[in-house]
Parts: structure tokens; sequence; C-alpha cells
């Protein structure tokens, strides 16, 4: 018999995912065709490690994994589908957290906050565009690819947190996901009710500016501080805490597409003077040019592999003005390599 390894509630120092994540895709596999438990071997995990609140599974196995499941159960929008069924409580003490919040605003705030203590590797907060706020998300490292079942159901399971917790009727203006579109997406507009856009920058919820400022509720005060300092004890855990480079490849993945990529707004976001963050990157011998530049290649060259997205549509992804600006990047790129 195969024993369980021994799990630390430490966040490991690569990018990992709480196990019981994948409880609900090995239920549907299992009441599908029953093959729940080859899927989990195939990708070195056991069954016993999902009913464990605090066991972790490399994040790289749970996309892989995310992703077959979906061709195994012949359900293309098998994410999509099971975030549409989770509950606040399925996600612990931060779908708790996020249910006593006041505003849309507040409740993700605190989500992007304290998602690492779901999964490492994250990129997740909130942009204020004119009228709109978009709450976006993505997973730092480009090589986890593709991740489309991922990115579908985090936002899926996001859209249905707020009608559980700010109202049943709830609507998004847009959804963003950076993937192709399927051959058929009308399901998934379906599911989010609102108009949902490919091949993005990154996955995001848009949202009216006044609904996300509404207040719903007068929170708890006292058992909303128990969750925060439960949640900042869990998150202290972690053996790698993300570091200045993982932080500006984070603000990077939410702002481009979006707003300007520039030392200032990134000093801003940490809490730095520009001059201070320019130099603290210079020490870890990096730049913000070179960082965004490689976040752009990373990103062309899933959208070029594609092969369905126009030109036009890449550059506006990456934030470029227009095609020809992203033409001349790409050369640049090439030199480079050469």
């Amino acid at each position: 018999m195969q024993s369980a390894p021994n799990i630390s509630r430490r966040m490991p120092a690569i990018p990992s995912i709480r196990a019981s994540v994948l409880t609900p895709i090995v239920a549907r596999l299992d009441s599908v065709n029953g093959t729940g438990d080859m899927l989990l071997a195939a990708h070195g995990i056991l069954r016993s490690q999902l009913g464990d609140p605090y066991a972790l599974v490399p994040m790289a196995r749970y996309i892989a994994l995310f992703e077959q499941a979906a061709v195994e159960a012949g359900d293309p929008f098998l994410g999509a589908r099971l975030g549409a069924a989770l509950r606040p409580g399925d996600l612990g003490p931060i779908g708790m957290l996020f249910s006593l919040s006041p505003t849309i605003r507040v409740a993700f705030t605190r989500l992007s906050r304290y998602v690492s203590v779901l999964q490492g590797a994250t990129g997740s907060g909130l942009v204020d565009e004119d009228d709109r706020v978009l709450w976006s998300y993505r997973l730092v490292d480009p090589a986890m690819w593709p991740r489309r079942q991922d990115s579908e159901f985090t936002l899926s399971t996001s859209c249905q947190l707020l009608r559980s917790c700010f109202g049943p009727s709830w609507r998004p203006l847009e959804i963003h996901l950076e993937h192709p579109a399927p051959r058929d997406p009308e399901l998934l507009r379906r599911l989010f009710r609102a108009p949902v856009r490919f091949d993005q920058p990154s996955n995001a919820i848009v949202i009216a500016a006044a609904d996300a400022a509404r207040v719903h509720r007068t929170e708890d005060r006292d058992l909303v501080a128990i969750l925060e300092r439960h949640l900042a004890d869990l998150a202290d855990e972690a053996d790698e805490a993300p570091g200045l480079k993982e932080k500006v490849q984070s603000l990077i993945g939410i702002y481009l597409g979006h707003k300007p990529v520039t030392i200032a707004a990134v000093a801003a976001e940490l809490g730095l003077s520009p001059r201070t963050l320019q130099r603290r990157l210079s020490e870890a011998g990096l730049s913000l040019r070179d960082m965004l530049r490689e976040h752009r290649r990373a990103l062309a060259a899933h959208h070029l592999a594609a092969a369905e997205t126009p030109m036009s549509k890449i550059a506006e992804s990456l934030g470029y003005a227009d095609s020809t600006v992203f033409w001349r990047a790409r050369r640049a790129w090439s030199r480079r390599d050469g």
C-alpha cells in the first residue's frame, strides 16, 4: 500500500496550490467514467491529499490535470461549469471573508491580498479604467500553458461568489480571457451572463465602478478581524514569500493592456519610490524594461502559436499602439536572439 507523503502546511519554493481545489474536478470524472483515481495517479497525486486542507500539489501538475480532465470528461467547458457550482464555504476562510465584505471592491481587494494562501505564482489585483473596474487574474509562469480550464474556472467561481454574496442577478460588464476563443463560445456567454473577449493580456472580470463601490452590508468587524488574522498567519507560513521579481511580474500581468507599465506606477503599487525600485531591481540584475519585454515575448508566443488571432489584436493585448509597433518589437527580439 502506498503511503501518503509527508505534507507541510507551508508553501514550498515551487509554485503550488491547495490540493482540495482538485476535489470537484475528480468528483466530476468519477461521476462521468470513474477514472478519477487514474487521473490523479497519472499526475503523481493521491486521493488522500484532497481531504487534507493543508496538503499542496505543484501548480504545474494541477494545470495539466485540469486540462486532461476536460478531455477525459468530454467537456471543454468543464472549468467554467464547475466554477458556477461553487459556494463561498468551498473556499474556506477566503470565501467567508469575501462573503462578509461590504462592497465588491473590498471583496476583490481581500481576495487578491490572500490569494497566496490558496496558490502561489499568481498575479491578481484591481485596475481602474474610467468608469469601470477590472479584477485581473493570471498565473505568472508563462510555461504553464495551456491553462484554459483554470482560467475559466477561476473567473466562473468569482462570478458565482459575487452572485452568492451580492445578489443572484448580478452581471459583469465583460469577461476577458487570455486564451483563444473556443469553437462555440456561446455557452461561456450564458454562464458568465456577459460578453466574453478572448486573447486578452490577462483574465479579468469587468465591473461598473459604481457597482463595485455600492455598499451591500455592514460587516461584522470582529469576525473579519479573526478571519484576516488566520489568513495572515497562513500567508506568513510560506517558505518563499513573493520576492521583488515575482511582485513586479505580477503587476506587469495586471497592468499590461490596461494602463502604462512604468517604474512610477509599479513603485507606487509596491509602496516604494521610483528610485528605490530602480535600485533594487538593478541590485538583483533586473530591469523593468527587460521584464516587460520578456513578458510580452511569452504572451506573443502563445498567441502566435494559436494562429487564429489577428496581429492587430495581439498588439492591443500586449499594450502596443498598433501591429506595426508590435512587428518592430518582434524584429528587435530576433536581432537580440541572433
